[in-house]
């Protein structure tokens, strides 16, 4: 806490021009008129009692993220079950079976249906349940809070009321929407990381009200009271009005007083602020939506198949109803034995119609086997099992914060393996917020021996390829190059060879420069040696960073407002300029110069700071050195700095152009560094309007602020640049690659700003040098002053924008180049207008068209929007990741949301269907469980309504031999057991634990995803041939047993089949021939499928022998019916064989047709596996490979290609050259 304090006396705001110093409200203008609707809220402070009743009594600090709670279990979770139209038909089946009129007893067929609709929703319960504990695990975190007489106390953040006084320390969150009061810095200044809300790295700076500046200690809210009024609860995270009333006076409130729930305290000890919103009225949870239920296209299409078997079962129920007419009118009569009409006049010959409503009843119940009800069922079990594996799989285990894999909900599984575009956060996401100084060019001489990855694979493969075509004896160019380039070759080997030599030596947080002629002192013999030494000090001073130092090892720590200053200082450390201390006007750095072994520190007077904006793009420092010189360091955007520098300051100039060109096109960040030597008398005057303007009152004042720093920051002279390394989390690079080749769209939707956003898209190859940008921005250029003036610049706005949409669409329309690609790169305020639904189409379209899309500077409103468009305008399935609480939106607009659990927060992971430690786990959740879990359910439901249709039909053919009686040809007990044990374990294992290729393999052929996208597993093609296979095989079944036992003797003694032989026969046929189907249909096995399938068909057995010993058979004329009746009987053996032949046998010539004149790539795959002509021919193996990828126009496959074709280019070009020296050497 004492070093805190000694920090704390540094008047943080007199180092800011723009970001932090105004003029105090009180004094500037008066309290806010908030009279009216939305401005409603009173809050008393430190007075939580005042808001315990109605009217002043709002909402608890509790939140919950849960679909269900215990009132609403009930009724949603059965509404949830019975929008499944299978399960609303057997829900009007069981009414009806309490009726006389049904063809079996109630219990079967209720006890079914409660046993599938109770399952699944335990299913939904267990899941919710989950949801209810990692909620509690944030409702349940500890804060500081005030109790009374100046005494604070720890409580949970649920039980945190509004007028509460709650003390936050450094690195904690805050609680919930809180009012600074004040902080451990003097002035009232703190540091908050709001990455959580808006995915912002970048530090915000926060003030209090001078007025509470003095509550800077817990004995002094003892007595502490106060009021305020403000705006009513609202999503707007950037805006905020009230008043407060403090000691008779009445001060106004807005943003930079507010500290936002999900934010955390950085850089400063403590904080003190009152409570103003809590729970769902807290600005983060009122950017949340309800937590959506979310069904899987596969699912929604099931529908559509069960409507068409409902309007099936309905139509053959119907004939059978008519034919029961027919039949009771004139047939019924003359069957004397009858005795119709019946006591109950369900069949009377006097009223066929009122008979045949009764028998369309008991067909609409008879036929229900057609449709499956143990399907869903099945799916469910499938499902958790599927997830089970997705939570276990060790591929997807983090083992830095031992994070495993979570399928949050099962029940999108599927929906996994058809993700068409991915929309993705960027801050935590994809970036782990570190910067590396990699390179640097200073004078116009590079430094840096180390390679980018880009430029590693680039020559690894042009070595390859040039490896292949040596062995395949085709001559190339790149092959000829050779023999009169060997410059070319030791380039290509130092870039290879750098990266593992650099790997002896153990990495450094933040510095990976590689370069003896800069390191331990060697600069001073370079011959630009003054040149470096004004680098170094730029790197070392423009910057607002407070060091830290380890009591145990002496080293100075950092904490920067971005993470490229931090790197910039352990830079300059590295090279012999360490940033030791800060005092409220002076820098002080200990200087290895000019010896590098005894240090010297020096003292800078800090005379001005003007601070980077996303619009200067800049930042300058101006210090006065120890020899009194007066110097303007400056740092910012090339463009920018280029564009101030002096006639004479541009010496450097084309060197470091180009430096900076390759810089960008290996992915790297730059920023120009120059410098300004500036006389007493011109600062003097300068820096007298300069203080003029930053104390005065008015809308002008930034205006003349950026006017008077644009005048200082000219005639510059350029030094040099740096490049960084965007240190992107683990794998994310190869992870987009492996996407993109996949054949994903990939769109970033980031809260940071467009330059960062833009460096972040090279650094992760959505971006690449000489891919042309669409920027789409808007600028509104003066503030309205009225209703009349706010409709014209609207109006103007969005004619702009519409321009450039048609100007994009022009370009892509005119390139020729097939190589070229285009990204739209947008920002939050134009997106405003583009989403707008007479544009946002016409911006869709143009997204679409490109490789890829970033959104900067959105909100998580326009997030969930921007998601929520993509996913209708497309009709595609969507999938957004993201780790903050600004994502909830997107994460639960999108089909599928994925949450990063590794990061800090859990608002993402809490509103997700799957959660991930890393944004690199997405490669294998897609591409591996996702194919699989697609195809495994896409199998199984054809599979399901192939067995069904084949069982159920047959029960129809008997009805027209049975004269429409309602009679089955099967035994009750074994229609129960067809779904539940006899065909539904196999199944199960087909739904986990098939696989076409192995987890190996689909990695390494992406491609093989696309079978998810396009859907050719599940199409309607597929379906209704499944359909028409289950028809086949019903009719062969049905028939062909008919004709083998029609009028003829099977057993010894001479007797002829009954109906209840026939019916055990055709049973035992469909069993076979279901199951050898679903072996056929299996491509991977293993000993429990096999175990499963053929013990399915024992089980058949085994229960005929128990039942035919069992009293029930006596009442079906089943007594020993496989003992005595048919075991003996050859005949019995042989139809089962040839039945179950003659019902495969089409299938298995589709399947062998197919495999051998129109393979699919799983097949070609599964033949050079099967062969192990993936060992035996490598050569070949890589080929496969090489094509199993789609084209794409991003990741680092491409940005590879697109630099070997530079390189070829540059190759061919220099072997031109060098071929025409030769002729005119010879000509000569």
């Amino acid at each position: 806490m004492a070093r805190g304090r000694i920090r704390a006396k540094i008047r943080r705001s007199s180092l800011y021009t723009f970001a932090c110093y105004h003029s105090h409200p009180s004094e500037a203008e008066g309290p806010h008129d908030i009279e009216g609707p939305g401005y409603s809220r009173m809050v008393y402070c430190n007075q939580p009692h005042m808001h315990v009743d109605k009217p002043l009594r709002y909402c608890s600090n509790y939140i919950s993220t849960t679909k269900y709670n215990v009132l609403t279990f009930l009724p949603k979770a059965i509404f949830e079950q019975f929008r499944r139209v299978a399960n609303l038909y057997f829900l009007l089946a069981a009414v009806l079976s309490i009726t006389p009129i049904s063809p079996f007893s109630a219990v079967s067929m209720i006890a079914p249906l409660g046993f599938v609709v109770g399952l699944s929703m335990a299913k939904e319960a267990l899941e919710d349940w989950r949801r209810f504990i990692q909620d509690m695990k944030v409702n349940l975190r500890r804060a500081t809070v005030h109790k009374k007489d100046g005494t604070f106390g720890q409580k949970p953040w649920m039980k945190i009321q509004v007028g509460n006084v709650v003390k936050v320390e450094k690195d904690q969150f805050f609680p919930a929407d809180l009012l600074l009061l004040s902080s451990s810095y003097e002035d009232g200044i703190c540091y908050v990381e709001t990455m959580n809300l808006d995915g912002e790295t970048n530090l915000k700076v926060k003030r209090s009200l001078e007025a509470t500046l003095s509550l800077d200690d817990d004995s002094t809210f003892k007595d502490f009271s106060a009021t305020i009024k403000c705006e009513d609860p609202n999503p707007n995270l950037y805006a905020f009005v009230g008043n407060f009333e403090y000691n008779c006076d009445v001060y106004p409130l807005d943003p930079s007083q507010i500290l936002l729930r999900d934010s955390k305290l950085r850089n400063t000890a403590y904080v003190y602020g009152v409570v103003i919103f809590t729970g769902h009225d807290s600005k983060v949870m009122q950017n949340a939506t309800k937590s959506p239920s979310k069904r899987s296209r596969v699912e929604k299409q099931m529908d559509k198949i069960i409507y068409i078997l409902f309007t099936l079962l309905v139509f053959i129920s119907f004939i059978s109803s008519l034919g029961f007419i027919v039949k009771t009118e004139y047939d019924l009569p003359t069957w004397w034995y009858l005795q119709v009409p019946d006591d109950s006049g369900y069949f009377d010959p006097r009223k066929p119609l009122v008979s045949g409503f009764y028998h369309l009843i008991t067909a609409l119940i008879l036929y229900g086997y057609l449709i499956p009800i143990s399907l869903y069922v099945s799916i469910e079990v499938v499902k958790v099992l599927q997830a089970l594996f997705i939570n276990k799989d060790l591929h997807m285990y983090d083992e830095e914060t031992g994070t495993p894999a979570q399928a949050r909900t099962s029940n999108l599984n599927e929906e996994l393996g058809q993700v068409d575009t991915i929309l993705s956060d960027k801050t935590g996401t994809l970036t782990c917020n570190q910067m590396n100084f990699l390179k640097c060019s200073i004078a116009g001489i590079a430094y840096g021996t180390c390679s980018s990855d880009v430029e590693l694979a680039a020559a690894k493969k042009m070595a390859l390829d040039e490896d292949r075509q040596s062995k395949a004896g085709t001559p190339s160019t790149w092959g000829k190059s050779r023999q009169g380039s060997g410059e070319s070759e030791i380039e290509l080997e130092t870039v290879i060879t750098s990266k593992d030599e650099d790997n002896h030596k153990p990495a450094l947080k933040g510095f990976n420069l590689e370069d003896i002629r800069l390191m331990n002192g060697n600069w001073f013999k370079e011959p630009s040696a003054d040149a470096i030494l004004i680098f170094f000090r730029i790197l070392s001073l423009c910057h607002t960073a407070i060091p830290e130092q380890d009591e145990e090892t002496g080293v100075f720590t950092y904490e920067a407002e971005s993470p490229d200053e931090g790197s910039f200082l352990v830079a300059a450390r590295e090279f012999g300029f360490e940033f030791c201390r800060r005092t409220q006007s002076s820098i002080f750095v200990s200087e290895r110069y000019p010896s590098f072994h005894e240090p010297v520190e020096r003292e800078f007077k800090v005379l001005n700071l003007l601070d980077f904006t996303s619009k200067r793009k800049r930042m300058s420092v101006i210090v006065r050195d120890e020899n009194g010189q007066i110097l303007l360091l400056c740092k910012g955007a090339d463009s920018i700095i280029f564009d101030r520098l002096s006639r004479y300051g541009r010496t450097y100039e084309e060197p470091t152009t180009k430096h900076l060109t390759d810089y960008g096109e290996v992915g790297l960040r730059t920023l120009a560094l120059a410098y300004k030597k500036l006389d007493e008398a011109e600062y003097s005057a300068w820096n007298e309007d300069f203080m003029k303007a930053k104390t005065s009152i008015g809308g002008d004042r930034d205006l003349m602020l950026e006017r008077l720093s644009d005048m200082i920051e000219r005639d510059l002279t350029l030094v040099g640049a740096t490049a960084v390394e965007d240190k992107l989390q683990k794998g994310v690079p190869q992870c987009i690659d492996k996407l993109a080749q996949a054949g994903l769209k990939i769109w970033v939707l980031t809260g940071d700003k467009m330059e960062t956003a833009i460096n972040i898209g090279f650094a992760c190859s959505l971006l690449r040098q000489g891919m042309k940008q669409i920027c789409i921005t808007t600028d509104v250029g003066a503030s309205a002053q009225n209703s009349k003036q706010v409709l014209f610049i609207r109006e103007m706005s969005v004619e702009n924008i519409l321009m450039q949409i048609s100007d994009g669409f022009e370009m892509i329309k005119l390139e020729k180049d097939p190589h070229a690609a285009f990204a739209l790169i947008i920002d939050g305020k134009t997106l405003t207008y583009a989403l707008e639904d007479d544009m946002k189409h016409k911006f869709l379209n143009l997204a679409v068209s490109c490789a890829s899309v970033i959104c900067c500077r959105v909100s998580p409103k326009q997030k969930a929007l921007v998601t929520r468009l993509v996913k209708q305008g497309t009709g595609k399935t969507t999938l957004a990741i993201g780790d903050g609480a600004n994502d909830v939106g997107m994460i639960q607009e999108a089909d599928i949301g994925v949450g990063i659990s590794g990061c800090e927060g859990m608002q993402a992971v809490m509103a997700s269907d799957f959660a991930i430690a890393q944004f690199r786990f997405l490669e294998r959740l897609l591409v591996v469980h996702g194919h699989w879990c697609y195809k495994r359910i896409a199998q199984m439901i054809c599979y399901f309504f192939y067995k069904n249709i084949a069982f159920g039909l047959t029960i129809f053919y008997f009805e027209a031999f049975a004269g429409f009686s309602g009679q089955s040809v099967y035994v009750d007990w074994y229609m129960l057991l067809f779904n539940v044990v006899l065909t539904s374990l196999p199944v199960i294992s087909l739904g986990v634990f098939e696989q076409d290729v192995d987890s190996e393999v689909c990695l390494q052929f992406p491609a093989l995803y696309q079978q998810g996208p396009k859907n050719l597993f599940f199409d309607w093609y597929r379906i209704f041939g499944w359909m028409a296979n289950g028809l086949y095989t019903s009719l062969i079944i049905f028939f062909l047993n008919i004709i083998i036992f029609h009028d003829q003797a099977f057993r010894p003694g001479g007797q002829t089949a009954d109906m209840i032989a026939v019916g055990t026969v055709m049973f035992t046929c469909v069993i076979w021939a279901v199951n050898c189907q679903i072996a056929l249909t299996m491509s991977h096995f293993t000993w429990i499928q096999h175990f499963l399938v053929w013990g399915s068909i024992a089980s058949w057995y085994l229960f005929l022998l128990i039942y035919g010993e069992l009293h029930l058979s006596l009442n079906v004329n089943a007594f020993r019916i496989l003992f005595e009746v048919l075991a003996p009987a050859p005949i019995y053996w042989c139809a089962t064989l040839l039945v179950t032949v003659a019902c495969n046998l089409p299938y298995l010539a589709h399947i062998s047709f197919q495999r051998s004149f129109n393979p699919l790539d799983h097949h070609v795959i599964q033949e050079i596996k099967y062969y192990k002509r993936d060992v035996k021919d490598r050569h070949m193996w890589r080929r496969e490979r090489s094509k199993a990828r789609q084209m794409t126009k991003i990741g680092f496959t491409a940005r590879v290609d697109a630099k070997i074709r530079q390189l070829r280019g540059r190759l061919n070009k220099k072997y031109s050259s060098q071929s025409k020296n030769v002729v005119m050497s010879q000509q000569t």
